[in-house]
């Protein structure tokens, strides 16, 4: 279970080692965090706290394709690091195999079309929760909906 006080251990122990990226990265999340919590007037729950990092791994990752796009392999090398220390807040994230397999049964289930795809998108999302990224659902689904 992840929450803000682990994450806070982690920063200590990550000071202690004087591992600076770490100590970079998990800052910027612990602060993310805290300010998510004071907009919503309330503490946030594991599953904010865990799309809060996706939307972090997501920000890295798209941030990375950018600068190697833009010949720039030191600064997207840096993302990609941040991207792997924020990973292993989230859960592992199910098989590839077993994800389209869900996919393809929802679809059946719900004679889902092409233009169903909000729909679909939404059903799965609420099914599958912390254990499918959004984009590769969004994908696979397109997929299977041609």
């Amino acid at each position: 279970m992840i929450s803000l006080e682990q994450i806070e251990k982690d920063l200590i122990l990550a000071m202690k080692a004087k591992e600076q990226i770490a100590v970079e990265v998990l800052r910027g999340l612990k602060t993310r965090i805290q300010n998510e919590k004071i907009a919503k007037l309330k503490d946030l729950s594991e599953s904010d706290i865990l799309a809060l990092i996706r939307s972090e791994v997501k920000r890295r990752k798209e941030a990375a394709e950018v600068f190697t796009a833009g010949n720039r392999a030191e600064l997207a090398q840096k993302e990609l690091s941040e991207a792997v220390i924020l990973e292993k807040y989230l859960p592992a994230a199910m098989p590839e195999a077993e994800l389209k397999a869900i996919i393809e049964q929802t679809i059946a289930e719900n004679n889902y079309t092409a233009k169903d795809f909000g729909a679909a998108m939404g059903k799965l999302k609420s099914r599958l929760g912390n254990v499918a990224d959004g984009s590769t659902l969004a994908k696979f689904l397109k997929e299977k909906l041609k």
